[in-house]
């Protein structure tokens, strides 16, 4: 099967290339670079570094005639959202329609359009909140990445276009991105392996879902011929305070100064975690990594790079 990846050279879409790779598909990757970085795409891979948004598109699609797409490019920190929703608005709508309508044209099977579990529930009315709870993100992040989820059905039904949707929790490990704004285990990571000052935002009592991004490959995997229509949880049900992964952290690294503390984000929830019965019952997907054992290998990747 030939499997287009976009946001491949990325920190989660990478791990998703290498898993569609070991599997046997042949895999494209359309990336931009902005953020990616061209040593992370599997080199049974092919790298077209163009942006989602630009006309080259069409290109790839025609050279390439793609039997599904996995869609992970996007704009994709809560924060810089909250200063630039248009640049939001433009990449993780306009940008993703595109996409869409290029699969339409060149008669994709199925699309496998990456969303957020984190940011598009909003503050949850309920624990741990499942496909169902109601959208009421707190970010244009989260908005841009739910707005999309409703073109989904409209080309399943008009077009006959497949898709299933896949909601990630806060997923953490190799190649994210240390020095970036999202992404807190790779930050706090960095910054303990370099002797440096580790700053928890705010109270620490966040909670979070924290998901290895090998698991979240996996769920790429699974979805290629499962769950049409559907949107999927992909975390572990279980939350995990800020000032916990802090203390997690400072034991894997050997970390010796205490936690500093700055004020709260703007946009942030403050307790989010996901029910995954449903990936699990018709996917056939579970996380199988837990924290310790995700949180041993990152800190020896960042380690070995370092």
């Amino acid at each position: 099967m030939k499997v287009l990846v976009t946001g491949g050279a990325g920190f989660i879409g990478s791990h998703v290339v290498d898993m569609y790779v070991e599997h046997g598909h042949d895999v494209v990757v359309v990336d931009d670079l902005s953020t990616g970085k061209p040593e992370h795409v599997n080199p049974k891979a092919r790298l077209y570094p163009v942006d989602i948004r630009s006309a080259e598109l069409a290109d790839v699609f025609a050279a390439e005639k793609p039997d599904v797409v996995s869609h992970h490019a996007a704009r994709a920190n809560v924060r810089e959202s909250m200063v630039e929703p248009l640049l939001y608005a433009d990449v993780n709508v306009l940008g993703s329609l595109q996409l869409l309508e290029q699969s339409r044209k060149y008669a994709v099977a199925k699309f496998i359009y990456i969303s957020t579990g984190g940011a598009v529930y909003g503050e949850p009315e309920y624990l741990p909140a499942d496909e169902s709870h109601p959208i009421q993100p707190l970010d244009p992040y989260g908005v841009s990445k739910a707005s999309f989820e409703h073109y989904l059905p409209l080309y399943r039904a008009s077009y006959g276009l497949s898709f299933t949707v896949l909601r990630y929790a806060n997923v953490y490990g190799p190649r994210q991105d240390p020095l970036g704004e999202a992404g807190v285990v790779a930050i706090f990571t960095g910054k303990m392996l370099l002797g440096e000052q580790a700053v928890v935002n705010g109270s620490g009592e966040q909670e979070r879902d924290f998901v290895y991004v090998a698991d979240a490959a996996r769920a790429n995997l699974l979805a290629l011929d499962r769950g049409d229509g559907r949107i999927y949880n992909i975390g572990t049900g279980v939350g995990t305070s800020i000032n916990e992964i802090f203390s997690r952290l400072s034991e894997a690294t050997g970390y010796e100064r205490n936690e500093v503390h700055g004020p709260p984000k703007a946009g942030e929830v403050f307790k989010i975690y996901l029910d995954v019965d449903r990936a699990a019952q018709e996917l056939g997907w579970q996380p199988a990594v837990d924290l310790d054992e995700g949180l041993r290998a990152t800190v020896e990747y960042f380690r070995e790079q370092m």
